[in-house]
């Protein structure tokens, strides 16, 4: 019996339209349950003071500066090393095999756990270049988790760029180079800045990568060479040592709030750079 179009159509929208309620209701879920728990305890001061008694009392703030630090050095690494590596595979080679080992390598550094990062980053930063338990180890490591993230979004985004945008430049005389650094990094921008922003929301919300290159300490860092603390960390440790149930949600709470402002943040930027370049 052939079911008929209609009907198969409707089943399709339901099922599609359920499955985007579902996906939404357990986000929606999970942030206000946790602001829920967190906001009450969030207030000026405890954003601006320094922890006390291990976290138990006291404030935040030495953990806000080391979350904002320490995505920093890591985009501020792996961005040029991700979008040349982009730029090299899809406008300096041909499709072969090299090419395919090298998606593949990166692919493969996509999957790894964060944990193997972080133990990765403590033998070599940490202690085979003694660099010790500091920011520029946290950073170093993150650069390297979060490269995968933008070779693949700034290669997409370059290979979306049309043909006929190169073929023009080329016409009119420009150079390879000349080509590449004014009309395709423009125009894939809205793209590329998206996997950075994508790789600071996974940098803000590490823990096992952070805490074995990083450190915990609760004191405000003087240099890149001196250990911080996150607030995924501080969240963590409070948890699990049972230290402050209650700042431990105010810390997560301060932690949902800052991941969706850097999202909010890279779709307005996002969106504002395409309505201008469609004008």
């Amino acid at each position: 019996m052939r079911v008929p179009p209609k009907v198969t159509q409707a089943i399709a929208v339901a099922l599609f339209g359920g499955a985007t309620v579902l996906t939404l209701a357990v986000l929606v879920f999970v942030i206000v349950f946790v602001l829920g728990k967190g906001l009450p305890v969030v207030s000026l001061d405890f954003l601006l003071q320094s922890p006390r008694e291990m976290g138990k009392a006291g404030g935040i703030f030495p953990t806000l500066v080391g979350t904002f630090l320490l995505p920093l050095v890591a985009v501020a690494i792996a961005f040029p090393l991700g979008v040349g590596t982009s730029v090299y595979l899809t406008e300096y080679t041909v499709e072969s095999r090299m090419t395919g080992v090298i998606r593949f390598g990166t692919d493969c550094l996509a999957g790894i756990p964060s944990i193997i990062f972080g133990l990765f980053g403590y033998i070599f930063f940490v202690e085979i270049l003694q660099m010790g338990w500091c920011i520029l180890s946290g950073g170093l490591t993150l650069a390297i988790m979060v490269l995968p993230t933008i070779i693949r979004t700034s290669e997409e985004a370059i290979k979306a760029v049309p043909t006929s945008y190169r073929e023009v430049s080329f016409s009119l005389g420009a150079t390879r180079w000349e080509t590449v650094l004014k009309v395709v990094l423009p125009t894939a921008l809205p793209g590329i800045v998206t996997g950075v922003m994508l790789s600071i929301g996974r940098s803000i919300g590490e823990t096992a990568a952070v805490i074995f290159t990083a450190g915990a300490s609760l004191r405000l860092p003087d240099s890149l060479f001196d250990s911080v603390r996150t607030m995924a960390v501080h969240f963590y440790i409070l948890a699990r040592e049972g230290i402050s149930i209650e700042n431990a949600y105010g810390t997560a709470a301060i932690l949902i709030i800052a991941v969706l402002l850097v999202n909010a943040v890279s779709y307005g930027l996002m969106n504002r750079f395409i309505a201008r370049r469609t004008k």
